[in-house]
């Protein structure tokens, strides 16, 4: 049986609204409510409402879906073609199955016409819709996933998930035993969170993605749009839980689904799943709410990692990923050779001890009801798994911080903040984004200790996994050894805890594959053949789609994926970058359904794209813009510095940047490649009004018709 709300669509939400206005308390009672009564209350009217408007009901489950494209007339051409082949079938007389045949060429390519038709007007309803666009697009292509094994119950998916989070935690010290970091006074102090106003409210209930799981007494969808109505009662109830320093019980509960890891896997066995948390959606606008006022807190005051990229504003992978490769072109430039070692660990957010979480909190001056708050948030947590029609019991989770949250990443990065002087301690360099941590240490290539310094220091962050309740995976830890100029290539081995770690020859770091000669010429294969694949399916349902949903589709599949971290590839040859213009251009001429070798230039010019190598310029200048202004991360700001004279001349207010010295004995040419060289290079290039544009959307609009004119005239 298949259980559906068959007049969803039809449900007002000014009905819903007055539905749960009427079985609420007045504001003034509701307000006066502990966060437990009234999250209870909240939730309570908001499911009678929902299911008395909109009640669930029930139908036997289809073995098949009839295609929708099939009419009367088709049907009945069904009908006659099945006759005439049982007719064949009976006489075998070759006039009946040219009969047949005729009739069976026939039917295909009517068929084939009704199935056209209806993607095409499915595709033109939902051209500015890309949600629904993706959805089309997805359904067309990709045959429905095949039903959830029955050989596996969500009993063995919870007894398998806490057992492997079990046999992690089973080799650290017990939480009595292990010791926290000594409390440091700081002259800051986060001792509350502030009440917010019901237009903060307001906007973190509408801001939010709205998303529903299980646990959504109504869709999400929904409640922002009568968020409105219920608007003194959302603001009372996380103004309470923010004032009480206390989370109610029932927004600390997960339901997690299992998700096979790659659909190549067989999906009986069970190793092949991993488990994906969803939270309710009033209980993750708790979380914005307090996510908000901590980041301010920590930002306003210093007490963020520098060298940490995740979940902070104006960071991402592409600008962790520019440090790395800019520290490593720099060492390059110098003629050091480098390694960089990307650390993997395993179930990381699980694991996390809470005693030692909360004890960093409080050396980072966080206490009183801010800190019970936190306390309140990780305790006392449950989750159950969802497994084709069963769910089980529920469990306690006593440790980790919840995965699928707000705030569980930024927690995370506060528990490790400690590990950067681990790793400085031995001379070594670092960078973050979330869990993924890239060491990187340069040295001198006559340099024989390099080994023993590196496996040194993995030795000191093993044991400071351990004594955090981390796993660091060191049989997935990988090493890329990147020789200097006119330096010989390096073949290291290191040896951690009796497990070895082999250079390799390139290596996947935040969806870029970084080889050692940082020629990026892995990552371009990559990336063209993941573009080609894109285009091939595209490119099969041309004749359904408009020119604005193929623009569409082609670029969020295909552009995307040119333009991520392309920033990377700046001052890289033409010659490198040729495969991803080729695929630019298919793409282009796949928009406007063109043979393969027309002329791609009117069309990228009609189309408004800039082409690859001014798309890197693009995206090195909006950087550049961001390091200027003081947007960017401190890490891309120290790369680039104003020009100054010693005279006060008209120039000195055009806003130019220094041009990079050479320094003695660098490389030229590996020196021409840095961001900090060429981004300065570039921007004194632009017009004076795109250099003082005062914000980053005038600087877009001055800066897209200057490349467009220098390279498509």
């Amino acid at each position: 049986m298949v259980l559906r709300r068959p007049n969803l669509r039809s449900l007002s939400p000014a009905t819903l609204s007055s539905s749960i206005l009427s079985s609420l308390p007045s504001a003034q009672t509701f307000s006066n409510l502990s966060p437990d009564s009234a999250s209870s209350t909240l939730l309570s009217s908001l499911s009678a409402s929902f299911d008395f408007l909109c009640p669930l009901s029930s139908r036997p489950a289809r073995s098949s879906t009839p295609a929708p494209w099939l009419d009367d007339s088709l049907r009945a051409h069904r009908t006659g073609l099945r006759a005439a082949e049982r007719k064949w079938r009976k006489t075998r007389l070759p006039a009946d199955l040219a009969s047949f045949h005729a009739l069976l060429s026939t039917f295909s390519s009517s068929v084939s016409a009704a199935k056209a038709t209806f993607y095409h007007s499915k595709f033109q309803a939902s051209a500015s819709n890309p949600r629904k666009l993706f959805a089309t697009f997805s359904s067309l292509l990709n045959p429905p996933p095949p039903p959830p094994p029955s050989s596996l119950s969500a009993d063995d998916f919870v007894n398998h998930f806490e057992k492997k989070a079990d046999d992690i935690r089973s080799s650290f010290a017990k939480p009595n035993d292990t010791a926290g970091p000594a409390h440091t006074a700081l002259p800051c102090a986060l001792t509350s969170f502030s009440p917010l106003s019901p237009d903060e409210i307001s906007r973190l209930v509408t801001a939010g993605r709205p998303t529903t799981c299980p646990l959504d007494p109504i869709p999400s969808s929904l409640l922002q749009t009568i968020s409105g109505d219920l608007l003194p009662y959302l603001t009372s109830l996380i103004n309470s839980s923010l004032t009480a320093g206390y989370v109610p019980s029932v927004f600390k509960r997960a339901r997690v689904a299992p998700l096979l890891k790659k659909p190549t896997l067989d999906p009986s066995d069970i190793n092949n799943y991993r488990p994906v948390s969803l939270l309710s959606f009033l209980s993750k606008t708790l979380e914005r709410a307090v996510l908000g006022q901590l980041s301010c807190y920590l930002s306003q005051n210093d007490l963020l990692d520098p060298n940490q990229s995740g979940f902070k504003t104006g960071h991402s992978t592409e600008t962790a990923l520019l440090c790395v490769t800019e520290a490593l072109r720099t060492a390059k430039a110098n003629s050091l050779s480098s390694a960089l070692i990307l650390l993997d660990l395993s179930a990381a957010f699980d694991t996390v001890n809470r005693q030692i979480l909360l004890s960093t909190l409080s050396e980072l001056g966080i206490s009183g009801a801010a800190h019970a708050w936190i306390a309140s948030y990780l305790t006392g947590r449950s989750y159950q798994v969802a497994w084709r029609e069963s769910v089980s019991a529920p469990r306690a989770l006593t440790t980790g911080v919840p995965q699928g949250s707000v705030l569980g990443p930024l927690l995370f990065s506060l528990y490790t903040k400690s590990l950067g002087s681990v790793i400085s301690s031995h001379g070594l360099s670092y960078h973050c984004y979330a869990d993924d941590t890239q060491l990187i240490f340069s040295f001198p290539p006559s340099d024989n200790q390099v080994a023993n310094r590196i496996s040194a220091c993995l030795a000191d962050i093993s044991v400071w996994m351990t004594a955090h309740h981390l796993k660091l995976n060191l049989g997935k830890t990988e090493l890329l050894l990147l020789p200097g100029k006119d330096c010989p290539f390096h073949d290291l081995a290191i040896t951690v805890d009796n497990s070895l770690v082999s250079s390799s020859q390139s290596a996947k770091n935040l969806g870029v594959i970084l080889d050692n000669t940082l020629s990026f010429s892995t990552n371009i294969k990559a990336v063209t053949r993941s573009c080609r694949f894109m285009l091939y399916n595209i490119r099969r349902v041309r004749p359904c789609l408009t020119q604005e949903a193929a623009q569409v589709l082609v670029q969020a599949l295909v552009i995307s994926r040119l333009d991520y971290c392309n920033s990377l590839l700046a001052g890289l040859p033409a010659c490198a970058i040729k495969p991803l213009q080729l695929i630019q251009n298919a793409a282009a001429r796949l928009v406007f359904n063109l043979p393969k070798f027309s002329h791609v230039t009117p069309l990228l010019r009609s189309l408004h794209w800039l082409p690859v190598e001014a798309r890197i310029r693009y995206k090195s200048m909006v950087l550049a813009y961001g390091a200027v202004r003081g947007t960017a991360p401190p890490y891309l700001q120290a790369l680039i510095r104003p020009y100054t004279q010693t005279r006060a001349l008209r120039s000195s207010t055009s806003g130019l940047l220094a041009s990079l010295p050479l320094r003695k004995h660098s490389s030229r040419s590996a020196q021409s490649k840095l961001f900090a060289a060429l981004a300065p290079q570039w921007w004194n290039n632009l017009p004076h009004d795109a250099r003082t544009a005062e914000s980053i959307t005038t600087f877009r609009r001055h800066l897209k018709p200057h490349l467009f004119k220098e390279y498509l005239g």
